[in-house]
């Protein structure tokens, strides 16, 4: 429990954002795998410049807004 705490509060500072903001957000980005005849591909999500600087401020540790 207390990791996940620190965890959020890390969320919070690296975008600026609640916690709930976030994953309201980034939940819809999703990969896809599709197997057809014993062969699978699997698709990126196609991310929005909005959430793209979410994810940026996460990886980065920086506010991009």
């Amino acid at each position: 429990m207390f990791t996940a705490l620190a965890v959020s509060r890390e969320v919070q500072a690296r975008t600026g954002l609640a916690i709930r903001n976030v994953t309201r957000q980034l939940r819809p980005l999703r990969s896809a795998t599709i197997a057809i005849n014993a062969t699978a591909q699997t698709f990126a999500p196609e991310i929005p410049t909005d959430k793209q600087h979410i994810l940026d401020a996460l990886r980065n540790g920086k506010v991009t807004h």
